[in-house]
């Protein structure tokens, strides 16, 4: 049964991201906030269909923690669907950090081009974090909130990656506070897994963490700190041998 709506599932995905992205298109002439909340339409759809087809329910712990202002989101990340439900769900406009070569991607890369997020062109190495940084403090100036996964990669359930400094560093060098979210998505939906399993997924958002008075270093392991910690309570099942 899981395989079938996982199927089923994986067309409804297909046969509305090809009309939405061509829609995406048509409005690229409105003003950018106008053309995000009509774009993170088909994110808030695909989450929807998850709910529905596939059965993936969804809570959030924390709502009360977002704060009124500039903040850098690090998320643990374990699968695609917290990067549907981000741009989805959230009050302020996001802004991913991600490699440039999605927007040749056709349909899905087109209408992540018009968002103006942050993309970075990794064959600069190095100067890929002054890409970051420069286009993150743009956006925090427009009232948007940059969302990074410190560990780089979906990471299995029960499993660290480490984390690395790109998040830190950008809240750091802007003075905006960071909002650690930790996500236990990959119960239900794993990396690389075409079935995905029914089930509750939980966001759990923590207290801000200011950068000001914290090295990046110091910033961006109270950070891991609250995430780990958070995933443990979450998931205590997962790390009984850790």
């Amino acid at each position: 049964m899981a395989r079938l709506r996982s199927l089923l599932y994986a067309l409804f995905l297909t046969v509305t991201v090809i009309p939405y992205a061509f829609a995406c298109l048509l409005w690229s002439f409105l003003p950018l906030h106008q053309r995000y909340r009509l774009t993170v339409g088909w994110p808030r759809l695909a989450v929807w269909g998850a709910r529905v087809i596939c059965g993936i329910r969804w809570q959030v712990k924390g709502w009360e923690n977002l704060p009124d202002g500039p903040a850098v989101l690090l998320s643990k990340h374990q699968s695609a669907w917290e990067t549907l439900f981000f741009p989805a769900y959230m009050p302020r406009d996001l802004c991913f950090v991600y490699k440039r070569e999605l927007h040749k991607v056709p349909f899905f890369g087109w209408g992540l081009a018009l968002l103006r997020m942050i993309p970075i062109d990794r064959a600069r190495g190095r100067d890929a974090f002054d890409q970051v940084v420069a286009q993150g403090k743009l956006r925090l100036a427009e009232g948007r909130w940059p969302i990074l996964f410190p560990e780089g990669t979906r990471v299995a359930p029960g499993q660290t990656a480490r984390f690395k400094m790109g998040g830190a560093l950008l809240a750091s060098r802007t003075g905006a506070v960071v909002i650690p979210v930790a996500v236990n998505s990959g119960e239900c939906w794993r990396r690389n897994a075409f079935v995905k399993r029914p089930g509750m997924i939980t966001v759990s958002i923590g207290p801000v963490i200011p950068s000001a008075g914290l090295t990046p270093e110091q910033l961006n392991e109270k950070v891991q700190t609250w995430i780990e910690d958070e995933m443990r309570r979450l998931n205590p099942e997962r790390y009984v041998s850790n």
